[in-house]
């Protein structure tokens, strides 16, 4: 089982083409902080890219993602002033996937910026487990990574046929890729969900528990089922993700559950079954905790936020 696929699946993280930079001599573009995670692509060139007081040099073929979208700039070099760029026109930009340009032509550096956003009522996420700022090589990636870069910049500067659909699938495996090339290089998240990953016990405990949600699950019957003592398994899970068996259970049933109540039209009594709840009132009980409002409330917003989200021509 790929326990983090589920995650990513279950959070509905999907990547979006944003703005596009190609540029030459002195540049400067200030990208507002935004909801959603932000991934830079230099796919031609360099760049430098500077957070707070501090500045991060970006080759070509780099790749940096910053989860939480704050404020940040991108230029030719630390501090550089460059052109004066009206703040609307690159918040258009970066809505619509258009270019901005500087200099002269053909452009030295080009910069793909690609928005990552999720579903943020779910609380399984990987993207808020992050640190501040993920940046790799272009020469640290695993086997593809450098070929997935490529390909987007081939694919943005010789448009072909379905290119949409090829750059939407591409944006969605350059994060797998990251994530990938960067959990080796991993310390100190232990108490979060990535700890999961460090610690082969508690990874063969979630396995169990994402395989099979609706089961009766206790703390004693996983650690029978893992041959080991209870002591030992709600030490070391706690030790790793910040949670007991019993609380994580919970959040993942919840989390599964939102996502039933908001794409099906499943009754509640057979989204309560599903993970694991026998009583109608018991699973609401539980789900008002977790998501501030009753599964029929829940679905409810959920559409009405759908609806409102559609614009008519």
């Amino acid at each position: 089982m790929d326990l983090v696929a589920d995650v990513l699946e279950i959070s509905g993280v999907r990547g979006t083409i944003g703005a596009r930079m190609e540029a030459s001599g002195t540049w400067s573009v200030p990208v507002a902080a935004c909801t959603t995670a932000v991934l830079h692509v230099v796919t031609a060139g360099g760049a430098w890219l500077g957070l707070g007081d501090s500045w991060l040099e970006l080759a070509a073929g780099d790749v940096v993602l910053l989860p939480a979208g704050p404020s940040h700039v991108l230029g030719s070099a630390p501090g550089t002033a460059g052109p004066a760029v009206d703040p609307a026109v690159v918040a258009r930009a970066f809505e619509a996937g258009e270019v901005i340009r500087f200099g002269a032509q053909p452009a030295r550096t080009r910069v793909l910026t690609i928005r990552y956003d999720c579903d943020h009522t779910v609380h399984t996420q990987i993207l808020g487990t992050l640190p501040e700022v993920v940046h790799i090589r272009g020469d640290q990636g695993e086997a593809g990574f450098d070929d997935t870069v490529r390909m987007l910049g081939r694919e943005l500067s010789h448009p072909r046929l379905a290119g949409r659909a090829v750059l939407n699938s591409l944006v969605d495996v350059l994060l797998v890729q990251l994530v990938r090339a960067w959990l080796p290089t991993r310390a100190g998240h232990r108490g979060t969900w990535l700890g999961v990953l460090g610690d082969p016990l508690v990874h063969s405990a979630m396995e169990h528990l994402h395989a099979e949600p609706a089961r009766q699950w206790t703390t004693a019957t996983l650690a029978s089922a893992l041959d080991v003592s209870r002591a030992t398994l709600s030490r070391r899970f706690a030790a790793a993700t910040g949670q007991s068996p019993a609380a994580y259970l919970t959040q993942w049933r919840m989390d599964l559950a939102a996502v039933r109540l908001s794409k099906t039209w499943d009754p509640v009594e057979s989204v309560a079954v599903a993970v694991g709840y026998q009583s109608v009132p018991a699973f609401s009980r539980a789900f008002a905790r977790s998501h501030g409002a009753t599964p029929g409330r829940y679905r409810a917003a959920r559409r009405d936020d759908g609806r409102r989200s559609v614009s008519i021509p």
